[in-house]
């Protein structure tokens, strides 16, 4: 029961503004689920090719359904251009904000 608490009081405290920490490098991290990342908004927090606002347009399933996901496919909203990433490298504070901000 005190680690269901625990969890309970991290989860809390991510709802109030404070981000959760990466336990090896101790940099803020986003939270995610990469099966429930399709259509979700991101903003760079420096632009790239002056594209700022990206949608996460497609979750790339691996080739066997045992493996995990890997990867994600990002859309810029205002070019269109889209790129794949690693869904992990979402979880980045200092690269994305999750939201369009």
């Amino acid at each position: 029961m005190p680690k269901f608490n625990d969890d309970k009081q991290k989860y809390q405290s991510s709802k109030k503004g404070r981000a959760f920490v990466h336990r090896l490098s101790g940099n803020p991290v986003n939270a995610l689920n990469p099966k429930k990342l399709l259509l979700t908004k991101w903003t760079a927090v420096t632009p790239l090719a002056k594209q700022k606002h990206f949608l996460v347009s497609q979750v790339i399933k691996p080739e066997l359904p045992t493996d995990p996901i890997e990867l994600v496919e990002i859309e810029s909203v205002f070019s269109k251009a889209s790129r794949i990433i690693a869904w992990r490298e979402l979880q980045n504070n200092e690269v994305w904000k999750q939201g369009w901000v």
